[in-house]
């Protein structure tokens, strides 16, 4: 018999006993920014989408802005900077599991569109691509253009806000 897939929305709610705490390797400091003997905070998924879930409309957040607000909340535990992998997929179960509870008709789902990758740019991995948040984006006042493959809101650190 075949295992039954997970959805969306049971993905984001597995936890898999995180949030967990590790050393800042000199390798990984090099890859992310980040200080060498610091601590990297790897969230629970439902972390990523509380604060994805805070963006207001016509306001911005990136996931580099996420990890930054994960350093926060986990300060006390001593996190330096959030994972900036485990961050992406998580934005990415979050943004799936919010178009799957839509579909089944659920009201205030996790606005996803609001959260760019760095530099302003529209996730092409978010449900519906780029053609679809480009619309959601734009609803809300903003201006998407396109560099070269990269679709980029326009002037988009305007409209960045602090959680």
């Amino acid at each position: 018999m075949a295992k039954q897939r997970k959805s969306w929305q049971e993905k984001l709610a597995d936890s898999k006993n995180l949030p967990k705490f590790i050393k800042v390797t000199p390798k990984m400091a090099g890859r992310w920014g980040a200080k060498s003997g610091g601590t990297v905070v790897i969230p629970a998924p439902v972390e990523v989408d509380e604060i994805m879930k805070r963006v207001p409309e016509g306001k911005l957040f990136t996931i580099n802005e996420i990890r930054e607000a994960l350093a926060k909340k986990h300060k006390k535990d001593g996190a330096t900077i959030g994972c900036p992998i485990t961050t992406g997929i998580f934005a990415w179960i979050a943004a799936h599991a919010a178009q799957e509870a839509k579909a089944e008709g659920k009201k205030n789902n996790t606005p996803y569109w609001r959260t760019l990758k760095t530099g302003g740019e529209v996730n092409p991995k978010y449900p519906g691509g780029v053609e679809t948040q480009k619309k959601l984006l734009e609803k809300e006042g903003h201006r998407i253009i396109r560099k070269g493959k990269k679709y980029l809101v326009v002037d988009y650190e305007k409209y960045s806000v602090k959680l």
